[in-house]
């Protein structure tokens, strides 16, 4: 179980930190001023295949899917509740909240299965 906890902060970190690097990305360099409401324009940076975006936004896509498996088992095998569950998946989701919730699902699993940690 050690492992597993050891596995959900490693993903929730690097899950925040490249949607933190992806959204400041997109905000510094003005992607966002080609976007229309239901499609992105071709003159945008994020549309570009082979842009340093996009490389962010799959990485960050990929570990959020293991993020969300690792999520789902650790919360089982914890007993939680599904809303605290949701509330771990939609975390990374938006930007910065990914380590908040990271660090109250730390200080829970201290709290309530301290064997956990200390193994």
């Amino acid at each position: 179980m050690s492992k597993l906890f050891t596995a959900y902060r490693v993903l929730a970190i690097t899950v925040g930190v490249l949607l933190l690097l992806g959204t400041l990305s997109v905000l510094l360099t003005g992607s966002l001023e080609s976007v229309t409401l239901y499609d992105v324009s071709t003159d945008s940076a994020a549309y570009k295949v082979g842009h340093p975006l996009e490389l962010i936004w799959i990485l960050h896509g990929w570990f959020y899917m293991a993020y969300l498996v690792v999520a789902f088992v650790l919360s089982r095998r914890l007993g939680w509740s599904l809303g605290f569950f949701l509330v771990m998946l939609l975390a990374g989701l938006v930007p910065v909240m990914m380590f908040v919730v990271e660090h109250f699902v730390s200080a829970k699993v201290k709290r309530e299965h301290p064997e956990v940690v200390a193994a």
